[in-house]
């Protein structure tokens, strides 16, 4: 049998309060095999990027119960989710997330250095080589372009080799030369590596890299797709427009 990689229970999570209140996510219920690579599409404000972010503990849920690895992520107190975090998770920001001070090559090491733990000099190489990196490597983010810095962002992700990668609109900074070696390296790790991939994306061509695509509305799963194709995609994603703007005008 697959093993669970996430599972998340009847999530709600509301921002504000009163008559401005917004319920991003609104019972939202997911199951993630291990070693899938899954993409999370959703017409705008269904709740995609908060969904993401309350799978990887980032962010807290007003109820409901999220399991990461069979960590009841929920129950936990601050510091064992930024220890669950450093340990067993990867990110891919929108906005990179980089330390200024530092060169691309610290910055890729970070996790690393965070932890304690030695580099695989070999998967670095891989990671560096892959990602066309090996001319940037002592450039601060302030001297490297956005697509140089989300390649940056991807590698320091991936480099410890983490149980789950979440990537939030990992391609959007990159050109298509990048987006395609980016999408086929995560899908490599998915599929060759074992590693479990989260990608909250709006390009129908990058979500078609993955396995399975989960569709959001409203603050709920309302579907999914498996092997999905371009062509398929943007029918889906056509039919939940017109009701995600037919119930706003209600």
């Amino acid at each position: 049998m697959t093993s669970i990689a996430i599972e998340a229970r009847d999530l709600v999570k509301t921002y504000g309060k009163g008559d401005t209140a917004v319920r991003a996510l609104d019972g939202a219920s997911l199951t993630v095999p291990a070693g899938q690579f899954t993409a999370i599409m959703g017409p705008s404000g269904s709740g995609k990027s908060t969904l993401m972010h309350a799978l990887a503990g980032l962010d807290e849920v007003d109820a409901g119960q999220v399991l990461l690895g069979g960590a009841d992520v929920t129950r936990l107190g601050e510091r064992q989710r930024t220890l669950l975090r450093r340990d067993r998770i990867g990110f891919v920001f929108q906005s990179f997330n980089l330390v200024p001070t530092l060169t691309a090559a610290e910055n890729i090491h970070l996790p690393l250095t965070l932890a304690g733990r030695r580099p695989d000099a070999a998967w670095v190489d891989r990671l560096v080589t892959t990602l066309r990196l090996s001319e940037r490597l002592h450039h601060r983010p302030a001297q490297l372009s956005g697509g140089q810095q989300q390649r940056v962002a991807v590698a320091r992700a991936l480099v410890a080799r983490p149980e789950t990668v979440f990537a939030d609109e990992p391609t959007g900074n990159l050109d298509s030369r990048a987006g395609e070696a980016l999408l086929g390296f995560l899908r490599h790790a998915a599929h060759d590596l074992g590693q479990t991939i989260v990608m909250v994306t709006h390009d129908p061509h990058a979500a078609s890299y993955a396995d399975r695509i989960v569709f959001l509305a409203d603050g709920r799963v309302v579907g999914d797709l498996l092997d999905p194709t371009p062509a398929e995609i943007l029918g889906r994603m056509a039919g939940l427009e017109p009701a995600t703007a037919a119930r706003k005008e209600n």
